[in-house]
């Protein structure tokens, strides 16, 4: 089964902030982390259920490469991510700030 993949509009906006911090480190890293982020999103549509829920009926997957969590629900036959946040943030911040984005 293949899931259909849904963005809150915060998440573009987390893409961008990472990839534009990426890039100002090292020529190309922008674009990689995008890429590995979209190869996770890829994953997520196939086999969204694989990852563990952390955190109420949010899962999180790891990326591969760089230090971030995506966070998303699974609803139906639809994948909402709902952020992406570097593994080093305290978890409770995380937790806030996925309730917030989830009742906006």
């Amino acid at each position: 089964m293949s899931y259909s993949l849904r963005f809150l509009p915060e998440v573009a906006a987390d893409l961008m902030l990472v990839q534009a911090w990426y890039e100002d480190k090292a020529a190309g890293l922008g674009p990689e982390f995008l890429r590995c982020f979209y190869a996770h999103a890829a994953v997520l549509q196939r086999t969204p259920l694989i990852f563990p829920k952390v955190h109420q009926d949010f899962r999180r997957g790891l990326l591969r490469r760089f230090p971030y969590a995506c966070y998303y629900r699974v609803e139906g036959d639809f994948v909402i991510v709902y952020g992406i946040f570097h593994c080093a943030r305290d978890p409770s911040t995380i937790n806030e700030s996925l309730v917030e984005r989830r009742e906006e």
